[in-house]
């Protein structure tokens, strides 16, 4: 008895990391067919020596049809009980839940193992998804919307700017209700922001281009940088040192970007709402020496004091979020000053 074998392997898996199952039966195989001459895999099976086909109307048919396909194809094809590998095309992004992925609906639709009249039906996974790999297909979805939805083809880093900020707070809200699913789906949302200007900023051809992997590749440099204690031997005693480390880091970093040593507060990015930006400016300051009393006039309150303060500032019509912006402004100036006095003594 002869064997199809269906192979289905991970789009975002390179050909090299197909198991030792998977290259065995395509070496072995008497016939390899394939749906187009695309497939990721073939480079790799010619650079092997693996010799494949295409399957003639095999693109774009369904289950029923493809089975249909195939078992004439068996028909037609040498005696014999050598191997046919059919190369499963993986499935499209969004396929719903309740579709069954097109190689299990596949091995149905030829009759399940026992398959047509003289072939048994195997269906051989070749290679897993690696952690991270469904990005790769984000990368190519989002390639695809670009050029060829008329909004997203048009949208700029300004444009989009309001979505980074909107869908960050709902991802904040999804956290804060404790409803995991939303959170997972809220995150995808802010991860589109970061593949969606990356992907703008791939377009220019000046030195102010960049790609999703540029992106990538700052993030892992900066935060083996902050970590010595894991990646370069530093010893530490627990996660307060950890933070001394980073801060210490970050202000080294500061310098060397400017120049100086700058200030304590440099980086602070003022756009954020006012409240978190002025629990962020007395947390920086705190933790590099600024005295406590700088921060005076800015006294601390519970949330319900805070909640009061808010509806007494929009009795006397004042905008709540303008006042405590300005007093955050204030208190900047004031720790700028204190940090030329020290350097003056």
């Amino acid at each position: 008895m002869s064997r199809l074998v269906l192979l289905v392997t991970a789009p975002t898996v390179r050909a090299g990391l197909l198991s030792w199952p998977a290259w065995r039966v395509l070496h072995d195989a008497d016939r390899v067919l394939a749906e187009s001459v695309s497939g990721p895999l073939l480079p790799a099976l010619d650079e092997a020596g693996v010799r494949w086909a295409v399957l003639p109307g095999a693109a774009g048919a369904d289950p029923a049809e493809l089975a249909r396909l195939l078992t004439a194809a068996l028909a037609d094809g040498p005696a014999g009980s050598g191997d046919t590998v059919w190369l499963c095309p993986h499935d499209p992004p969004g396929r719903p839940a309740d579709v069954p992925p097109g190689p299990v609906a596949l091995a149905d639709a030829l009759g399940g193992p026992s398959g047509p009249a003289a072939v048994a039906v195997e269906l051989l996974y070749g290679s897993a998804a690696l952690p991270g790999g469904e990005l790769l297909t984000l990368v190519s979805v989002m390639d695809t919307l670009r050029r060829n939805c008329p909004w997203d083809a048009k949208q700029t880093h300004e444009s989009l700017a309001p979505f980074l900020i909107e869908e960050s707070y709902e991802a904040l809200d999804a956290l804060e209700s404790g409803d995991r699913k939303a959170l997972c789906e809220e995150l995808g949302d802010v991860l589109l922001q970061v593949m969606f200007h990356a992907r703008v900023a791939e377009e220019r051809a000046d030195d102010t281009g960049f790609t999703v992997d540029d992106v990538a590749d700052g993030i892992v440099t900066k935060l083996v940088r902050r970590h010595p204690h894991v990646f370069a031997g530093v010893a530490v005693s627990g996660a307060e040192d950890v933070k001394r480390n980073w801060d210490a880091i970050k202000a080294a970093e500061r310098a060397s970007a400017t120049g100086s040593a700058g200030s304590v507060l440099d980086g602070v990015p003022f756009g954020q709402p006012a409240l978190a930006l002025a629990a962020q400016l007395q947390r920086r300051a705190e933790r590099n020496g600024v005295p406590v009393d700088l921060s005076a006039d800015d006294r601390d309150g519970l949330g319900a004091e805070l909640f009061a303060l808010v509806a007494k500032a929009r009795a006397a019509g004042l905008d709540p979020e303008l006042e405590l912006r300005g007093a955050a402004r204030r208190y900047q100036d004031r720790v700028h000053a204190w940090e030329q006095a020290q350097a003056a003594d």
